[in-house]
């Protein structure tokens, strides 16, 4: 019997009871993981998963252009998507789940980057390196994350390799984030800090529903914490309100179950005259961007196509967040604006996002 099966075969109050005895049962000296039940009838959309694991975070580093937080959690799960989709199921091998998060701490803005992490033991020999996975989780939002194997406890420090940003940059982002830096958090890993971890299964009539879990709060993550780098922690990945977003709101569609807001900004941050359009696909419960899409927009006015299939770039700014922007001529009232998903986020998934955000329609705006 694992961790997974007795909590699996434990009722759902008694979960949380039960989790931080494991180690008095002998646990500590396994490493007895095992994917959660998969949701049966999954539908093309976000839905609640079958579980819910608590997670914590190890220590943040920051060079005054990039901050980096180092976090863990229970082995999980995932999806890849480079093209084709592939599920990464957990080994049995697995220490943790062992995520980055990136953000500029300025404007508390999650940055698309470039990671590569090194994992050193405390007399430098490696014994761990990756290119963690884009992610996006219900818990975390977007991370660099992947399931590693230590090979036993003790002080480990992790030297991540940031940056450059990978998309454009607007506003007062204009001219940063273009070196890479490389930042180290020191560690002590201790299988009983996992093991601790709470896991709680989703009652069975709810899994599959359409909803998700809400955010970890960043006050704090989940649990106590072995921060020794200063107060705070990172932002969440939620874009910034739609409501607070400057410039005219042509509305927001729905498509593949993301939510795609299309603004009309004024594009003097951005070029000498026009307009500027941005556009933000975003997951419908809690708001988060969706990165490393494609997207492009038609623009017909009077029944005469004025603009056909332009790309719009993928870009960081600190008023809209991450979003999807072209610079246009001064559009029109009445201009019917059509924005097509041309490929789907390239973003690895966990459980609850694995069927959404592919088989995108079209969505239409019309300039008032």
């Amino acid at each position: 019997m694992n961790r997974r099966a007795f909590l699996r075969g434990t009722a759902v109050a008694g979960a949380a009871a039960v989790a931080g005895c494991l180690e008095r049962l002998g646990f500590e000296e396994e490493s007895a993981w095992d994917n959660p039940p998969l949701v049966e009838d999954r539908p093309d959309a976000v839905y609640l998963p079958s579980s819910k694991e608590e997670m914590d975070h190890y220590g943040r580093a920051s060079d005054g252009e990039y901050a980096v937080e180092l976090s863990y959690t229970i082995p999980h799960r995932f999806w890849t998507v480079s093209g084709d989709t592939q599920r990464i199921d957990v080994d049995t091998d697995d220490s943790m789940h062992l995520m980055l998060t990136v953000w500029d701490e300025e404007t508390d803005t999650i940055l698309p980057v470039n990671t590569d992490l090194e994992l050193r033991r405390d007399d430098g020999s490696v014994v761990e390196q990756l290119t963690p996975w884009s992610m996006l989780s219900q818990r975390m939002g977007t991370h660099y994350g992947d399931n590693i194997t230590l090979p036993e406890e003790g002080t480990y420090t992790a030297r991540v390799r940031v940056g450059p940003v990978t998309t454009e940059r607007t506003g007062a982002f204009e001219g940063r984030f273009e070196e890479t830096s490389t930042l180290e958090i020191e560690f002590e890993f201790e299988r009983s800090d996992i093991h601790n971890l709470e896991f709680n299964m989703v009652d069975e009539e709810r899994r599959g529903a359409r909803k998700a879990h809400e955010l970890m709060d960043p006050s704090g993550h989940d649990h106590g914490g072995h921060d020794e780098h200063g107060p705070g922690h990172a932002p969440t990945s939620d874009g910034p309100p739609v409501a607070d977003l400057p410039g005219n709101r042509l509305g927001t569609e729905h498509s593949a179950d993301a939510k795609i807001t299309a603004i009309r900004a004024n594009a003097d941050r951005v070029a000498d005259d026009g307009d500027y359009l941005v556009v933000c696909p975003r997951t419908p419960y809690n708001d988060v961007s969706l990165p490393s899409a494609t997207l492009s927009v038609t623009v017909e006015r009077d029944g005469t196509t004025v603009l056909e299939g332009e790309s719009l770039a993928e870009t960081i700014d600190p008023a809209f967040g991450h979003h999807y922007g072209l610079g246009l001529e001064r559009l029109e009232s009445g201009d019917k604006l059509t924005v097509a998903v041309d490929r789907p986020p390239q973003i690895a998934r966990h459980d609850g996002y694995e069927t959404a955000f592919f088989d995108f329609e079209d969505v239409q705006y019309t300039v008032s």
